[in-house]
């Protein structure tokens, strides 16, 4: 009985598109059932794109659990909105037809470890416990972690846990490149630089204690500028990030960079890390081109000098400058061909410093691995986000592709940042599309 009422209920839904709810608990959505190919986005052959839902909001990172609920944590909430959506599909067409809102806390990091919800603000990390199959976790709210960085700068969030009982969290750098007037023509910069004593880099946590308080003996790792996409590879046990790059090499360095520079440079970087790394920022970027870290106009480059940047770790692969790594994740699931198993997916925000160049990036691309390391060339899985046109500020793309996660069946999931649109990405090898 409790199957059928379901069912009604959610063909009331498909049929007048939007339910008033009786309590938060089971309050719907309207479901957008998207056909295989029906979707505008472009996937490799035999890939289909369902859409999940629309219009969220602006969705950041998501998780989902075992029993197929999506957890959506928004950047921004108004007053009477809880700043987590949860979403349920109980037909099976892959389209939520449940959906209901929790906790009080904007941001971008979520995931599920341990039978909890985790979620992160821009100071705090905190965890609720999931209860059976209820569709909302407790109310009972714990803090894991009071973190530094939530006044200002790349104050987002994000982490991801290891096997053994910890917690790795990205805080972001405060500046572009730790000047003295920070984002100023011609300001040199700060050294040493004070910020990465708490900021620019990765610090390590447990992954259960309360109430912990950030210390410089926790960094776990230092010279990131900011990681919003963060994970741990399971299948090599090792830490993975990918960084955005700094910004403004020509306009408050015009004399020593080109605009036509600029637009690619310096590289967004995909990293391995390890306990100890310094990876350089501010004092270095790295320049995908030449494969090789220099010194920062700040600090006295011009493009070609390297001196103490020898010594910074450098990436496994370098992308072009300004494409926005937002989320990682390593693809664990069978129902994909053998070629992404232990790959690494990568969503792209997008650019939006090319001075008026088209803007780039705002794509999902899979980075080929096995044991950890890097086997070819990365490739591009999904595209067009932003429309068939061209784009010169990212507030004109119809869609930006910001959080990644893996469903229990193999599924690959995306969740864009502008209208909280979400895709579900199924193979089919029976047909071609």
């Amino acid at each position: 009985m409790k199957l059928l009422t379901q069912l009604l209920f959610s063909l009331l839904c498909l049929t007048f598109l939007a339910c008033q709810p009786a309590t938060e608990e089971t309050q719907a959505t309207p479901a957008y059932a998207v056909a295989a190919d029906d979707d505008h986005l472009t996937l490799p052959d035999q890939f289909d794109a369902v859409v999940v839902v629309d219009s969220l909001g602006r969705g950041r990172h998501l998780a989902v659990r075992d029993n197929g609920d999506i957890f959506v944590h928004l950047s921004n909430r108004t007053e009477d909105e809880k700043a987590i959506v949860v979403l349920r599909d109980t037909t099976g067409d892959g389209v939520a037809d449940i959906r209901a809102n929790y906790g009080d806390y904007p941001g971008t990091g979520i995931e599920i470890h341990k039978n909890h919800l985790y979620f992160a603000s821009k100071s705090r990390i905190y965890r609720a416990p999931l209860e059976g199959d209820n569709l909302l976790p407790s109310n009972e709210i714990d803090t894991i972690a009071k973190l530094e960085g939530g006044e200002g700068g790349h104050s987002e969030k994000t982490f991801t846990f290891d096997d053994s009982g910890s917690m790795y969290v990205n805080v972001g750098s405060l500046s572009n490149a730790c000047q003295k007037e920070r984002r100023t023509a011609g300001s040199k910069g700060v050294m040493p630089c004070v910020e990465l004593e708490t900021r620019g880099g990765i610090w390590r946590f447990s992954d259960e204690a309360l109430n912990q308080e950030q210390t410089l003996d926790m960094r776990y790792a230092t010279g990131i500028r900011n990681a919003v996409a963060i994970n741990w590879d399971p299948m090599s046990d090792h830490l993975y990030v990918a960084q955005h790059g700094r910004d403004d090499l020509h306009r408050f360095w015009p004399d020593l960079f080109t605009e036509d520079q600029n637009v690619n440079l310096p590289a967004e970087e995909f990293m391995l890390v390890n306990e100890g790394d310094d990876f350089g920022w501010p004092y270095c970027y790295y320049d995908q081109n030449q494969g090789q870290r220099f010194l920062n106009p700040e600090y006295g480059g011009d493009g070609s000098i390297v001196e103490q940047c020898s010594d910074a770790k450098t990436p496994l692969v370098g992308f072009p400058g300004h494409w926005g790594p937002n989320d990682l994740l390593f693809y664990q699931g069978d129902q994909f061909p053998e070629k992404y198993k232990g790959g690494a997916f990568i969503a792209f925000h997008g650019s939006w410093n090319r001075l008026g160049h088209a803007q780039d990036g705002f794509r999902v691309v899979f980075v080929p691995m096995k044991d950890g390391q890097v086997t070819g060339d990365y490739e591009v899985f999904a595209d067009a986000f932003i429309g068939a046109d061209e784009i010169n500020s990212p507030g004109e793309a119809k869609y930006r592709p910001c959080g990644l996660a893996e469903g229990p069946d193999g599924s690959l999931y995306i969740c864009d940042s502008m209208k909280g649109r979400i895709w579900r990405i199924v193979y089919n090898p029976e047909v071609s599309i």
